[in-house]
């Protein structure tokens, strides 16, 4: 028996620790549904939550031939280069909304 008395050790240990992993999470599955919150697998098959817009190109109302550059952020704002049907320009698009606040048009 004496031979055997670390392994039990480790059994026991182990033991405890799964108890209380065990616990743990019955804890936070209860205290989430009480709560309210919502699942992992329901947030991510519930679609765009209200503060996602989806931004599409036919809002920028831009001449055929025109194409995306790039675009960054400048303040609460987005910066779009265009270049093709007509001068460059660069479009400023309030991201919230997806209206164009102003423009820049870059001259020769």
């Amino acid at each position: 028996m004496e031979k055997n008395r670390p392994l039990l050790m480790v059994v026991i240990g182990l033991g405890i620790v799964i108890l209380l992993a065990t616990t743990v999470v019955i804890v936070k599955v209860v205290k989430d549904i009480i709560t309210g919150h919502p699942q992992t697998t329901q947030a991510a098959s519930s679609g765009p939550t209200p503060d996602t817009i989806a931004l599409t190109t036919n809002m920028l109302s831009q001449p055929a031939g025109s194409h995306i550059v790039t675009i960054s952020g400048v303040g609460d704002r987005l910066s779009v280069l265009i270049n093709g049907g007509g001068p460059d320009r660069i479009l400023f698009v309030d991201p919230a909304t997806g209206h164009v606040t102003g423009q820049l048009m870059l001259g020769k």
